[in-house]
């Protein structure tokens, strides 16, 4: 028999990858809501934090559909402005990102996740093995699954 020990962060990496783009962007909010406000920027002020919190003044003054569809755009990799900036950040700065969003959904200047959408038994499945681990473990698996969003930055850099 053998055994793999397989970190959370790699997990994260290609856990989404099973679902569709929208379903990846509803997991990516009950995540938020269900762990609540624990999974925050781990240095709000920090550079990082002020980079992602620039990418989503890009996104907030967006209309509703609009805004829907960079989130989609970031999630399939497409090839737009603001997903090659968002594929240029770090993993830490990706994560601060989706939790303002998540924030903006929460006040209502992002569009939120519609009032009847329910994850497929997929994502409930994944939403269940998330609460399952440990605190650390959670961050590393969100890090690693929004690390694989987002179009290849022209420059090749990392923020």
């Amino acid at each position: 028999m053998t055994v793999t020990n397989v970190s959370a962060y790699d997990r994260g990496k290609t856990a989404l990858k099973s679902l569709s783009v929208d379903d990846q962007l509803g997991l990516l909010w009950f995540v938020y809501t269900k762990l609540g406000k624990s999974i925050t920027p781990a240095a709000p002020g920090a550079s990082g934090s002020e980079i992602a919190q620039g990418l989503f003044n890009q996104v907030k003054p967006l209309p509703h559909q609009e805004q829907l569809q960079v989130q989609r755009d970031i999630a399939s990799r497409a090839n737009t402005q603001i997903s090659r900036e968002y594929g240029s950040l770090s993993p830490e700065t990706k994560l601060a990102f989706w939790y303002y969003l998540a924030q903006g959904m929460e006040n209502g200047t992002i569009i939120p996740v519609p009032s009847e959408y329910q994850l497929p038994q997929a994502g409930k499945d994944l939403l269940a093995n998330i609460e399952g681990m440990s605190f650390q473990e959670q961050i590393d698996f969100l890090r690693g699954a929004v690390l694989e969003m987002g179009a290849e930055a022209a420059g090749g850099s990392s923020i």
